[in-house]
């Protein structure tokens, strides 16, 4: 070989040559060693020194470790019986994250599941509005085959979480809906309030609103933890171990189920409230609001449709009127503003004259009827109006309000409870604070008689009437609680509580005005007050003949028995056009707790005689009878009448 170079021509012998290629093979074998032993100590290094964190890697590659959410506890009655639970549940939520084809997984689990086009709406809408990290629940409650069918196609159906569980259920539906409250997926909220990996695993469920969410911590437990082994696609080989979970603490209420479901029940289609207290304590027995929601229907995921319905219904059945609902109190406040004509010193045979009104100012204030001549007595059973424009007139209205704060009204009480609205005491301080104006006459006789300023909630009224049934300071309870509390007296004259009592006794066993609120229940009185409060000014008899929404309301506030009080109740029907829609339901619901009771008093006296309740001397019966049967298999006979008592048991 030649080279050309400057006109010259260099020969290279075939020695040069072979130093110049074993000089580039050196090179390039010795590069491809320090390659090699670099190779080999970075392996050397990730088998050795990196070792563990590799193995717990590829171990966590195929093995799963799952939060289980824990089972809420239980919220219970006075009698232990439950007013939510939990059942068992199949149900298939998505993990937004983890999807793949969104719409081909929607499509496919609508499919599957039957599922309806308001909720595949629902269903887009919530994983538009949803974090990645957050389940978005596709269906609940279902069938163990539609369960089954989504889970052997998991393979297919990335991001698609199918659980076997607990849900939360309400046995009384409607009946407990503002009391319980419901519970729901944690949100984005409440998840940066409170960033629990719990709040984001599928099937867990937080309160969100009522005793559910106002209990949650004692309520939602202590999850468990499952381990599992799982192929390259996710799908479960088999257990390795389980941790189980730690039930919620329950929480038992002064609720009587029983007659919170009935009293929600005889409530009917009316809108209003039903309360009933127990004089003795102040447990609250009865706390119905109606209309209502099933609260079932909001654990479970509720479609647009329903929800749009409960939110335009003019009825308002998302709101709990027991504790929100605000309303002039119209006379059924008349018995405890005696109570400050009395302290006046007012004696209680004084009498006015009725001519179907007075005039206050330049105002003439109406009366309903002619009363004639009316003293205390006869102004509380047929609820004078004209005796209280003035009487009130005469002392003023600081002694009424003074009286009226004292027995609750304007009081936000210390209940386990989201909202309560506690309405207004007026006062010439109160109205120059709040409207820069001062008192008038006529703002003492539209308060007189429990219009006006004054608004009030029903529970606010049926602890009024407990107080004055009492003579004690009853403060209301939702808790069971272990130890008594002694509630203080008053601080009213007996004689003075005497009065406004008989009073009361007469609306209802007398010539008053709610002599259809007798029960017929023997040897038990009802002590009442009506009430009819103006929405809009009505002309005389026309109360029927506006649309519902300019309706007067409907009020009545009782307690009985008389001679010895035991229970308080307070009903207000919104826009139910006078009293007389209030206190049939208060009748009917005092005769069913009434009823009951002397039936579970005859019951406990049968089973004294007997010696053991019906449920022991049944279980001793049944004993006998399959002891006897035993013994007959083995050729033994036994006494005819032996057997004959056995099968009557």
């Amino acid at each position: 070989m030649s080279i050309l170079g400057k006109g010259k021509k260099k020969i290279i012998s075939a020695a040069s040559q072979n130093i110049t290629f074993n000089r580039r093979s050196l090179l390039i074998g010795g590069a491809q060693a320090g390659v090699g032993l670099l190779l080999a100590g970075r392996m050397t290094y990730i088998a050795v020194a990196e070792n563990e964190r590799y193995e717990m890697l590829s171990e966590s590659n195929r093995v799963n470790l799952t939060l289980v959410p824990p089972r809420r506890g239980w919220i219970i009655d006075r009698n232990g019986k439950p007013i939510a639970s939990n059942r068992a549940d199949f149900r298939v939520d998505i993990i937004p994250d983890r999807l793949v084809n969104p719409e081909q997984t929607l499509d496919e689990l609508a499919l599957l599941l039957n599922l309806p086009d308001d909720e595949i709406e629902r269903i887009r809408r919530d994983l538009d509005q949803s974090r990645g990290f957050q389940p978005v629940q596709v269906a609940s409650g279902l069938r163990w085959e539609d369960y089954a069918a989504v889970s052997v196609r998991l393979p297919d159906l990335p991001g698609v979480a199918p659980i076997q569980g607990f849900s939360r259920q309400y046995p009384a539906g409607a009946a407990v809906g503002h009391l319980v409250g419901y519970v729901g997926v944690a949100n984005a909220e409440e998840y940066d309030a409170e960033p629990n990996p719990l709040l984001i695993t599928p099937g867990f469920k937080i309160g969100k609103d009522g005793l559910e969410k106002k209990f949650e911590q004692e309520l939602r437990g202590e999850p468990g933890a499952r381990r599992v082994e799982v192929t390259a696609r996710g799908r479960v080989v088999r257990d390795l171990e389980k941790r189980d979970d730690v039930p919620g603490d329950p929480v038992k209420l002064t609720i009587d189920a029983e007659l919170q479901r009935y009293a929600a029940r005889r409530l009917g289609e009316e809108s209003g409230s039903v309360i009933v207290m127990d004089c003795k304590n102040g447990d609250i027995l009865c706390l119905a609001s109606m209309p209502s929601f099933d609260p079932n229907s909001f654990s479970d995921g509720i479609g647009f449709d329903e929800y749009a319905m409960l939110r335009e219904d003019d009825h308002v059945p998302l709101r709990n009127k027991s504790l929100v609902g605000l309303y002039p109190p119209g006379s059924t406040i008349k018995p405890m503003n005696c109570l400050a004509f009395l302290e006046a010193g007012i004696d209680p045979e004084e009498t006015v004259t009725c001519g179907g009104g007075t005039r206050v100012g330049n105002r003439f204030f109406r009366c309903h009827s002619n009363h004639g001549t009316v003293n205390m007595d006869k102004a509380i059973a047929q609820s004078c109006d004209t005796y209280f424009y003035k009487m009130a007139q005469r002392i003023g209205m600081d002694p009424v309000a003074a009286m009226m704060r004292r027995h609750g009204l304007g009081e936000e009480y210390d209940l386990p409870v989201q909202n309560q609205f506690y309405g207004t005491v007026p006062d010439p301080v109160w109205l120059e604070r709040k409207y820069d104006r001062r008192w008038t006459g006529a703002d003492t006789a539209n308060s007189s008689i429990g219009q006006g300023y004054v608004l009030t909630n029903p529970l606010q009224l049926a602890v009024m009437t407990a107080r004055m049934a009492s003579g004690q300071k009853l403060e209301p309870n939702l808790l069971v609680k272990t130890r008594k509390t002694k509630h203080p007296a008053m601080q009213i004259s007996p004689e003075h509580l005497e009065t406004i009592r008989k009073g009361m006794l007469h609306v209802v066993h007398g010539a008053g005005t709610a002599r259809r609120a007798r029960l017929p229940v023997e040897n038990v009185e009802v002590a009442g007050k009506t009430g009819t409060a103006q929405v809009v000014s009505l002309s005389r008899g026309d109360g029927r003949n506006v649309p519902w929404r300019f309706r007067d309301h409907g009020l009545f506030v009782c307690f009985a028995p008389y001679d010895n009080p035991r229970y308080a109740c307070s009903v207000v029907i919104e826009h139910g056009g006078g009293s007389g829609a209030a206190y049939p339901v208060a009748r009917d619901v005092l005769t069913f707790l009434f009823d009951r009771d002397r039936a579970l008093n005859d019951i406990a006296a049968l089973e004294a005689g007997w010696g053991g309740t019906i449920e022991e001397r049944a279980a001793t019966k049944f004993a006998a009878f399959q002891a006897n049967k035993a013994a007959a298999s083995a050729g033994n006979e036994s006494d005819d009448s032996a057997d004959d008592e056995a099968e009557a048991g």
